[in-house]
């Protein structure tokens, strides 16, 4: 049960920045449950909210968690022993399937700088980073001296 009151204290506190994690309320085990894989068809998030529903509270501490997985497992037909295991296996809080790169048709081609060719090979380094404003800009050298003069800063300003 040790690995149990952990994982009670990491979910307890995650999305939740002023919890101590001592309380847990019911979109938080909702989110436990779905990351340990213990819904399925014959138990879902409406059974969790009823059986939640039933302690009349908003948050429950781990001692009614536990007494929470035995309801639930006897509504259900589920041993708790099976719920359990899977809730201190499935490991810490995440968020999965987040903000993951998709290249879809096109994206590939158009990201790939070496078959970029003329001036728009010149907006991008070997690397194939842009260069930013210098590649797209011709820059000229404003600084008053001809172009290709060898004896800029040498002039002596004392004459």
């Amino acid at each position: 049960m040790c690995d149990l009151k952990a994982q009670f204290d990491a979910f307890s506190k995650f999305g939740n920045t002023k919890s101590d994690g001592t309380t847990i309320n019911l979109s938080q085990i909702d989110k436990w449950f779905k990351q340990a894989g213990v819904f399925d068809k014959k138990l879902t998030t409406t059974d969790t909210a009823i059986e939640f529903g039933k302690l009349k509270a908003k948050v429950i501490d781990a001692s009614t968690f536990e007494k929470f997985i035995e309801n639930l497992g006897k509504a259900k037909g589920i041993p708790p022993d099976i719920i359990l295991k899977k809730l201190t296996s499935c490991g810490a809080p995440g968020t999965p399937n987040t903000a993951q790169v998709v290249n879809v048709g096109g994206v590939d081609r158009l990201t790939d700088t070496s078959k970029y060719t003329g001036t728009h090979k010149e907006r991008f380094d070997e690397s194939g980073k842009g260069k930013g404003i210098e590649g797209r800009e011709e820059r000229q050298d404003n600084s008053g001296y001809v172009k290709n003069y060898k004896g800029q800063g040498t002039y002596d300003k004392t004459h």
